[in-house]
């Protein structure tokens, strides 16, 4: 490997999982990028596939992949239980000292893991915050107000809350419990992990375009179950918070 993949030298233990629903079109060129790029940054590293519920060929797919590849496990959600659901059995069923996340449907390069990998020794979050977002204009518009009102509600001051481009250390999961199932979920666990002490820093990240698949985050039950999750959560997450000086 050279100095470049690596600035520190180090190859980290790493859990690597995407949760993705219904995303026959993607998943296997997603995980092929993975598998890819993953020896250049660690010598033991294992991927997890969250299939959550999907209703196209998406389970059957990362069943293959993992029958082909010892490194590559699957994971199976009978019925969908929501993103909170598939990060937390994502989350649940990582080994390594690290755990990075990023969605299945192929918008963000796992490659730029790097510029996460190269902070985790200083910090314990470690989250990409997309450049410049490539998203309809009513997915940022929606992904704004949220950010806005989760800032205001749980005072969590990240730039990019719901950024699916995340690194943690394994220890931080061993500490908090996590209830959310739905979309919630990260502003959830970046209030609880500031809560238990726990660092975070941001860095730029590119967001790809979606060539294929369907995106479900807009869809109006994800938006109001997100909402009804914010305020009945509210008060068990930010009893959690640190006082505000």
């Amino acid at each position: 490997m050279s100095e470049a993949d690596n600035p520190q030298g180090r190859k980290y233990p790493l859990s690597v999982f995407f949760p993705c629903y219904n995303e026959q079109d993607n998943i296997r060129r997603v995980v092929g990028e993975a598998m890819a790029f993953l020896p250049a940054v660690s010598d033991d590293f294992e991927v997890i596939v969250v299939d959550d519920g999907s209703r196209d060929q998406t389970g059957v797919i990362i069943d293959e992949l993992a029958d082909g590849d010892s490194r590559i496990r699957a994971v199976h959600h009978p019925a969908n239980r929501g993103y909170g659901g598939a990060l937390r059995s994502g989350f649940g069923a990582a080994t390594k000292e690290l755990i990075f996340y990023t969605d299945g449907d192929g918008q963000f390069d796992i490659s730029e893991m790097r510029s996460l990998l190269e902070l985790i020794d200083q910090y314990d979050i470690v989250s990409g915050y997309r450049r410049r977002r490539r998203d309809s204009m009513s997915r940022r518009l929606n992904a704004w107000m949220w950010g806005r009102l989760v800032r205001l509600v749980l005072g969590v001051r990240c730039r990019d809350i719901d950024s699916a481009f995340k690194l943690y250390r394994r220890k931080i999961f061993d500490r908090i419990e996590m209830k959310s199932t739905g979309a919630l979920i990260d502003a959830e666990i970046l209030a609880r992990a500031i809560r238990s002490g726990y660092t975070i820093t941001e860095v730029p990240v590119t967001h790809r375009p979606r060539i294929a698949g369907c995106p479900t985050g807009a869809n109006i039950s994800v938006i109001l179950r997100a909402f009804k999750e914010l305020l009945s959560l509210r008060k068990d997450i930010v009893s959690t918070l640190p006082e505000r000086k």
